[in-house]
């Protein structure tokens, strides 16, 4: 018999809340194509881990978000109206977002940034978000926090090297720290920013 893994989770939340917010979560690609959500591993012939270490709600939201046309408009939406909202271009989000996560909803950093805007838990905390990997709150949160940097510093290099390694970093150097990653990252969403502004013109 043939089970719809996605309608099982969302079943499953909801019968069994405190049980499966701290399940860990697997998420496969099966031989078919389709996305099958498990609390175990699935070691059989076919199966590619696409993610791990989930909860619930994180399954459930990589789940919701696949990449397809209606979800990139979705996202295109929420970036227009962060911009609106923030005094922002449009176009330095999407490079942010671009170098941070390459459009990845999920996205998940060894040092603990999650989402497309890669925001770190304390970060998230600040601007009240309550669902980090939410596509919406990310942006939002991410485009206000880069509207504080660039107030602050009134320099986009050093705003956007802020936003990478830390106001603290950036105090202490007095400018873009020495870091090869951060110096990288500066670089790539300058170029990125004015590849936007060039498609956007």
């Amino acid at each position: 018999m043939k089970i719809d893994f996605t309608i099982l989770l969302f079943v499953t939340i909801w019968l069994f809340p405190s049980v499966t917010l701290a399940s860990n979560l697997f998420i496969y690609i099966s031989p078919t194509g389709e996305r099958v959500v498990t609390d175990r591993p699935i070691n059989l012939d076919g199966y590619e881990l696409e993610q791990n270490a989930l909860d619930a709600r994180s399954a459930g939201q990589s789940l919701r978000y696949q990449d397809n046309q209606q979800n990139r408009n979705l996202i295109e939406r929420y970036i227009n109206n962060a911009a609106y909202l923030y005094d922002m271009d449009s176009a330095l989000i999407k490079a942010v977002i671009r170098q941070e996560s390459g459009f990845q909803i999920d996205a998940r950093s060894v040092k603990g940034a999650m989402g497309l805007m890669q925001l770190m838990p304390d970060t998230a905390r600040q601007y009240r978000v309550r669902n980090i990997l939410d596509p919406k709150e990310n942006i939002y949160a991410g485009t206000q926090h880069l509207r504080y940097l660039l107030g602050r510093y009134n320099e986009l290099p050093l705003a956007l090297a802020a936003y990478n390694a830390g106001e603290g970093a950036v105090a202490r150097y007095q400018g873009i720290p020495p870091f090869r990653e951060t110096q990288d990252y500066v670089q790539k969403v300058m170029r990125w920013y004015q590849e936007y502004r060039g498609n956007d013109g």
